[in-house]
C-alpha cells in the first residue's frame, strides 16, 4: 500500500537528511524495517510507497535510507528461482520466517554461499568494454555468460579461473574496478543494446492456431485479452512449456494464489522436451499474487523484464509471460488515487497508456553490446483481464495501440471447451509479412496461401 508520511524532517540515516535522498531511493520504515521507496517530494514532505503491509505503523516512525534504488541482482543462480515482486527469494524467506512472510523480512536475491565454477575467456592485458564476455559458468543446462557491466571499460589487470561466490571478485581492471560474476541493475531502467533489429524471425509457440494464423516474432509483443475463465493463464502456461525460447520469465502479477500454486506444482515436474532436463532449469518465476501489496505488484513487471534483458544480453531468446497487465494497471490506479492525482478514464491515471507503452518498448530483438558479436531477444506476451470481457476498456485499448498482435479469447468458445479459445475473427498479427519467408522455408512454400485460404473459409463461416 502507499503510505504518506507527512513532514518528515529528521535524518534518514547518519548525516543524510531527507532532502538529500533521491527519487525512487529505497528506504526502511519503522522498527520492523518495512521496505519502501520515495516517489514524491513536496517541500519538506516526502511521499513513500511501501512494498509491505503498513498495519501498525506509527506516526513519527523512523525512516532510514539505503542509498540505492530498487535493483535486480543479475548473475548465476537466477534460473530456477522463485521470487516475490521486489526480488526476494521465497524459499529463503520461508526458511527464515516460516510460511508467512514476516514484515521487514529480507533475503538477497542471489545466494551468497554457493560457489560457481568460472572459466575465463579473457586474459590480463585485454581491453574490454561494457557487454564483453569475460568467461562462462555452467548453470543447469545453460551456459551463463559473465559480462562486463554496461558503462564499464578498461584493461584487465587480473582474471582468475576457479570456483567463486557471486560477491567475490574474479579479477579487476587496471584502474582498480573489480570484476565479479554478478551485476546490479535498476529495474526501471532499460538495459542498453548496440542496435535494434527487425522482428523478422518467428518464435514458434507449439500452438497451431498461433503459428499458422497469428504468428509471433522473436522480440515481438502480443496482448492476450479475455474475460474470466477464457484460458489466458492456460495459453501462457502452454507457451512457457513449449515455445522455442531459451529462457522463460513468468511474472504472476496480481493473479489468484491458486494459479501461481499450479505453476509452481507443474513447472517443478515438467521435463523440457528439447533437452530432457527439468523445465525449471531455464525458468524464472516472479510471484506476486492478488493478496500482496499493490506497489510490489507494480514493481514485479519491471523486475521480470530486467531479468529477461540480462539473459538477452548474453545472446539468448527470452520469452516473458505477464499474467496480467490489468492487475498491474489496477495497482497504478490505486497508487494514483492515494496520491490524489487527477483520474483519467475509469479512474486509471492519465499517464497509464504511456507507462504501458514503455513496458512494451522494452521487448525487441537486438544486436548486443560487446564481443563476441551476438544477438538476443525479449518477447513479451501479456494477458489482459477486461471486466466482463469488454475489450473497449482502457487497459485493453492502450495495449492494442502498442502491441504487435492480438490473441483475443472468446467466452463462448471457452464454454464449448475449445482451447485455446481464440476468436479468429477478432485476432490478428502484425508480424505475418515479416516472418512469412522464414515460416515458408520451414513449413513449405505454400504456407502463405494455405493461411489465406483458411482465413477466407473462417470469414465465410462467420
Amino acid at each position: 500500500m502507499t503510505a504518506r508520511l507527512a513532514r518528515i524532517t529528521g535524518t534518514l540515516a547518519e548525516a543524510r537528511p531527507l532532502r538529500d535522498a533521491g527519487l525512487y531511493e529505497l528506504v526502511r520504515v519503522g522498527t520492523q524495517g518495512l521496505l519502501g521507496e520515495v516517489i514524491r517530494f513536496d517541500g519538506e514532505t516526502a511521499t513513500l510507497q511501501v512494498f509491505e503491509d503498513t498495519t501498525g505503523l506509527e506516526v513519527g516512525a523512523e525512516v532510514t535510507a539505503t542509498g540505492s534504488s530498487l535493483v535486480a541482482e543479475l548473475g548465476p543462480g537466477l534460473l530456477g528461482a522463485v521470487l516475490d515482486g521486489v526480488g526476494r527469494p521465497l524459499a529463503a524467506l520461508a526458511a527464515a520466517t516460516g510460511d508467512f512472510i514476516t514484515p521487514g523480512a529480507s533475503a538477497p536475491m542471489l545466494a551468497r554461499e554457493r560457489r560457481w565454477p568460472f572459466r575465463a575467456e579473457r586474459r590480463p592485458g585485454d581491453v574490454v568494454t561494457g557487454g564483453d564476455v569475460l568467461g562462462t559458468v555452467v548453470e543447469g543446462g545453460l551456459v551463463h555468460r559473465v559480462l562486463v557491466p554496461p558503462g564499464v571499460a578498461g584493461t584487465i589487470a587480473a582474471l582468475a579461473d576457479g570456483e567463486h561466490r557471486i560477491d567475490e571478485p574474479i579479477g579487476q581492471l587496471a584502474d582498480g574496478t573489480p570484476l565479479a560474476l554478478w551485476q546490479r541493475w535498476p529495474i526501471r531502467l532499460p538495459r542498453p543494446v548496440a542496435h535494434r533489429l527487425p522482428a523478422n524471425r518467428p518464435l514458434v509457440t507449439g500452438q497451431r492456431i498461433f503459428d499458422l494464423l497469428f504468428p509471433l516474432a522473436e522480440g515481438g509483443t502480443i496482448a492476450v485479452p479475455g474475460g474470466f475463465g477464457t484460458g489466458k493463464t492456460i495459453v501462457e502456461h502452454s507457451l512457457a512449456k513449449y515455445a522455442e525460447a531459451d529462457v522463460i520469465v513468468f511474472v504472476g502479477c496480481g493473479e489468484r494464489g491458486n494459479e501461481m500454486a499450479e505453476v509452481l506444482h507443474d513447472f517443478a515436474r515438467l521435463v523440457d522436451p528439447r533437452s530432457g532436463r527439468p523445465l525449471m532449469e531455464r525458468t524464472v518465476l516472479v510471484v506476486n499474487t492478488s493478496n500482496m501489496p499493490v506497489v510490489a505488484r507494480e514493481a514485479s513487471v519491471y523486475l521480470g523484464i530486467t531479468i529477461a534483458e540480462y539473459y538477452r544480453d548474453q545472446g539468448y531468446r527470452v520469452a516473458v509471460m505477464v499474467d496480467s497487465l490489468s492487475r498491474w494497471a489496477e495497482a497504478l490506479r490505486d497508487i494514483a488515487a492515494r496520491l490524489q492525482e487527477m483520474p483519467g478514464e475509469e479512474g486509471y491515471p492519465t499517464a497509464m497508456a504511456s507507462r504501458l507503452g514503455a513496458i512494451y518498448e522494452r521487448a525487441g530483438r537486438a544486436e548486443l553490446l560487446g564481443t563476441p558479436a551476438r544477438t538476443g531477444s525479449v518477447t513479451l506476451v501479456c494477458a489482459v483481464s477486461p471486466p466482463g470481457g469488454d475489450f473497449s476498456e482502457p487497459v485493453t485499448q492502450a495495449s492494442l495501440r502498442v502491441a504487435g498482435g492480438l490473441w483475443a479469447l472468446d467466452a463462448q468458445l471457452a464454454r464449448a471447451r475449445q482451447f485455446p479459445a481464440v476468436q479468429w475473427a477478432t485476432s490478428y498479427s502484425l508480424y505475418v509479412d515479416a516472418v512469412a519467408p522464414a515460416l515458408g522455408a520451414a513449413a513449405g512454400a505454400d504456407w502463405s496461401e494455405l493461411r489465406r485460404r483458411i482465413l477466407m473459409l473462417l470469414q465465410r463461416e462467420a
